[in-house]
C-alpha cells in the first residue's frame, strides 16, 4: 500500500500504526478475560476460572462489568504492543548495523536467535515501563467496584502508580517478550525463512 520507498522511509510509523490497530481490536476479546483474571488473582475464592467467573460478574454487574476496564486496558495494551513491535524492529536493526560486524545473512542461526532474544528482552523492558501505570489502573478498577481513575491515583499515589511492582514486571515482561520473539523466529528458521528484522536493503532508485 505504501510502496517500497515510503515503507522504508516511514517504517517505524507503519509498525506503530499496524500494532496499535491490531491491539484495539484484540482488546475487545481480551477485556472480559482480564476482568475475570484480576478478580481471581486479587480476591481469593472468587472463582476457579473463566467458566464460573464470567457468570458471576454478569450477575453482579451486568455485561457492562466485563468491559468496565476497557479504557485502562487500552491504555496499557496499546502502548505495550506499539512499543513491543517498533522497539524490537529498531533494536534488531541497530544490533546488526552497529554491534555485529558480520552481515546478518552470514551470521549463524544460533547468533541470529540470540539477537532475537536479546532485542526482545530489551523491547520488553520498554514495554513494561510504558504500560505499567495503566496495568496498575486495570488491576485497581477491576478489583474495586465503582472506583474511578481518580480513586486509583489517590489510593496508590502518583509515584506508586508508576513504580509499584515495576521491577518484577520488567523481569517478567522482558523474559516473556524475548522468549516470544525467539520462539517465533525459531519456527521461521525451521521453515527456511530469515529471522525477523535486520538492517534494511537500500530502496531501489527509479530510473529517469
Amino acid at each position: 500500500m505504501a510502496g517500497p520507498e515510503y515503507a522504508a522511509k516511514y517504517k517505524t510509523l507503519i509498525y506503530l500504526a499496524g500494532s496499535a490497530t491490531a491491539e484495539v481490536v484484540a482488546d475487545v476479546a481480551l477485556c472480559p478475560m482480564e476482568a475475570v483474571k484480576v478478580r481471581v488473582q486479587t480476591q481469593p475464592g472468587y472463582a476457579r476460572g473463566l467458566r464460573d467467573g464470567f457468570p458471576k460478574i454478569v450477575r453482579a454487574e451486568g455485561y457492562a462489568g466485563l468491559f468496565r476496564g476497557m479504557v485502562p486496558l487500552w491504555g496499557r495494551q496499546i502502548p505495550y504492543t506499539m512499543m513491543k513491535f517498533a522497539t524490537y524492529e529498531n533494536i534488531v536493526e541497530m544490533a546488526y548495523r552497529h554491534l555485529i560486524p558480520t552481515p546478518k545473512e552470514q551470521c549463524s542461526k544460533p547468533l541470529q536467535l540470540g539477537v532475537s532474544f536479546g532485542s526482545g528482552y530489551i523491547a520488553g523492558v520498554f514495554c513494561a515501563a510504558i504500560s505499567h501505570p495503566a496495568d496498575n489502573l486495570v488491576s485497581f478498577l477491576n478489583n474495586a467496584k465503582g472506583a474511578t481513575v481518580g480513586d486509583a491515583v489517590k489510593n496508590l499515589g502518583l509515584w506508586g502508580l508508576f513504580t509499584r511492582g515495576l521491577p518484577l514486571r520488567i523481569v517478567m515482561i522482558g523474559t516473556l517478550t524475548g522468549t516470544q520473539w525467539v520462539i517465533y523466529d525459531s519456527f521461521k528458521v525451521m521453515a527456511g525463512l530469515p529471522t525477523t528484522g535486520g538492517a534494511p536493503a537500500a530502496a531501489p532508485r527509479e530510473e529517469a
